[in-house]
């Protein structure tokens, strides 16, 4: 039987950038629409982003992250327009930022049947209680990636800084499934 190349599609990122610059939260709540600041309950400031379509955090010591793209040029476009929008109301902010991916959410079709009965047992580093959630957690330490396995063989990634990370744990998850004898057949 030969193996179908899993589907995999980034679902969210998460961005993170500091632009090293001391920023009054309390100023650009006031002054930002779609900005949320409650320090009571979280100490960061909430901006949403009509174009492109995404969510930052924004912190007094100048770090911000971006979530809710699906594409990482969206997501640097959307930081950049947070520190448009900041400049225009006379925020200083020296240079360009530094932006690294600090999250990805994938989701994964491996088109395998999959028994999470045997995964549970046999695999080890699972949680699984499926009269609560269909899902079996798995945490894979060789990637540092922590995997919602499903039994018709999709899969969601999260903790991954790069796709080739996903494709690696992809595979090196796959090889682990078939070896314990989890794969059911193929779909």
């Amino acid at each position: 039987m030969v193996d179908k190349k899993p589907d995999i599609s980034i679902q969210n990122l998460v961005i993170s950038a500091d632009i090293h610059a001391k920023l009054p939260l309390d100023v650009l709540a006031m002054n930002l629409e779609n900005a949320e600041y409650e320090p009571e309950s979280f100490p960061g400031l909430v901006y949403r982003i009509k174009e492109p379509k995404a969510s930052t955090l924004v912190f007094t010591s100048g770090r911000i992250i971006c979530s809710g793209t699906k594409d990482i040029d969206v997501a640097r476009k959307a930081i950049k327009k947070t520190i448009e929008d900041f400049k225009k109301l006379g925020i200083k902010v020296n240079g360009e930022p530094e932006m690294e991916i600090v999250n990805m959410v994938t989701s994964v079709d491996i088109h395998l049947k999959l028994d999470l009965n045997t995964i549970v047992f046999k695999l080890g580093e699972c949680e699984y209680e499926p009269e609560q959630f269909p899902g079996l957690v798995y945490r894979m330490e060789e990637t540092n990636v922590v995997f919602l396995i499903f039994n018709s063989g999709r899969l969601v990634c999260t903790g991954a800084r790069n796709m080739e990370t996903v494709e690696k744990s992809v595979e090196l998850l796959k090889k682990k499934l078939y070896d314990i004898g989890a794969v059911r057949g193929s779909n």
